[in-house]
């Protein structure tokens, strides 16, 4: 009868074993979601672990999201909440992704600078992919004290953005964000495109600033370096480089289609009409396009160019006033045709 007993005890002991692995592995190891694809979960610092369970709630399985709040639970979660964006995994169990957010282990994001006119614009732009809001950034990239941390003031610091695509934290700061900017400023700029800008007598800084007028001036790469030649012929020879660009940039009236006299006389450092050499700083984020159509631009005789009358983004290009009126004659009349004011 005793051995009989034993055998009943260790079976029910078994039993009972089988159960609580089987309840362990149903509520931590099977999947936390159903998704056949990776899924995020964005942690913000306004976020309780409550307002990250609602969050992970939308996606995960009713049994693997009650395990993963039993363990957040007995655990000090609710007191070390990490900010950042999580990747949910096909096939992982709670365990699993409750360890990576617990200790904070990111998927990071492609982050692309855009080639914004402003940095109002940029500020808003970057929001919509950071955990920064759009006020933090444009009050740094508008602050005195801020930009000359990293070598500029606020009419420059447009320059040390490269627009191209990087692997960021969602939750950077804008103090990590600008030092991300400035080392991929630094890659950027090597001794090739260094000592050409030497060459020209220009800074950096003033690449970047004519690039932004180019890349204002048209959105054909193949005309770039042409139009970057007859801006620095003007520079040499000390003659304004009157690019409507940086009137449209100087009344903030980034729509208008047609610049008008009037226009020419506005009272602003950003008038190329009434002030000789390059403008304050960048009138946007300058394009890789921009910046070495530029450092290699086309060496020529040309002074004037003004848009073709057949709208095709190109310029005729001229060595003398005179045949500029010309050109310009044409392009005005065709406007009147169209009726663009």
């Amino acid at each position: 009868m005793k051995s009989k007993k034993s055998k009943i005890y260790i079976f029910a002991a078994f039993a009972c074993a089988i159960l609580i692995i089987g309840t362990v592995y149903y509520y931590l190891f099977t999947d936390l979601t159903n998704n056949e694809s990776t899924q995020y979960l964005y942690i913000d610092g306004d976020d309780t672990q409550d307002s990250v369970f609602a969050k992970l709630s939308k996606t995960a399985n009713h049994h693997a999201m009650t395990g993963f709040r039993t363990i957040a639970r007995h655990s000090d979660y609710a007191e070390n909440i990490h900010t950042g964006r999580f990747a949910i995994l096909p096939g992982e169990g709670a365990l699993m992704t409750f360890r990576r957010i617990k200790n904070g282990i990111q998927t990071p994001i492609s982050l692309t600078i855009p080639e914004a006119r402003t940095m109002t614009r940029l500020a808003e732009l970057l929001s919509r992919k950071l955990m920064l809001d759009s006020t933090t950034i444009a009050k740094a990239l508008t602050d005195a004290d801020f930009c000359s941390r990293f070598g500029y003031d606020t009419a420059t610091i447009a320059a040390i953005f490269i627009p191209n695509t990087y692997s960021i934290y969602w939750n950077t700061s804008i103090d990590k964000l600008m030092e991300r900017m400035q080392k991929e400023h630094k890659a950027f700029w090597n001794a090739a495109r260094s000592q050409k800008a030497k060459e020209m007598g220009l800074s950096k800084t003033e690449v970047a600033t004519m690039a932004s007028i180019i890349d204002e001036e048209t959105a054909n790469n193949e005309e770039k370096p042409m139009i970057a030649g007859m801006y620095y012929n003007r520079l040499k020879v000390g003659m304004p480089l009157q690019a409507d660009p940086t009137i449209k940039f100087a009344l903030k009236d980034f729509g208008m289609r047609r610049i008008y006299h009037k226009s020419l006389f506005i009272d602003s450092p950003y008038n190329t009409y009434k002030n000789t050499g390059l403008p304050p700083g960048p009138i946007k984020v300058a394009s890789i396009a921009g910046i070495d159509a530029v450092l290699n631009h086309v060496k020529h005789d040309y002074l004037y160019m003004c848009a073709k009358e057949d709208f095709s983004g190109t310029h005729n290009f001229a060595k003398t006033y005179e045949e500029h009126l010309k050109n310009a004659a044409r392009y005005s009349e065709a406007l009147n045709k169209r009726g663009i004011k």
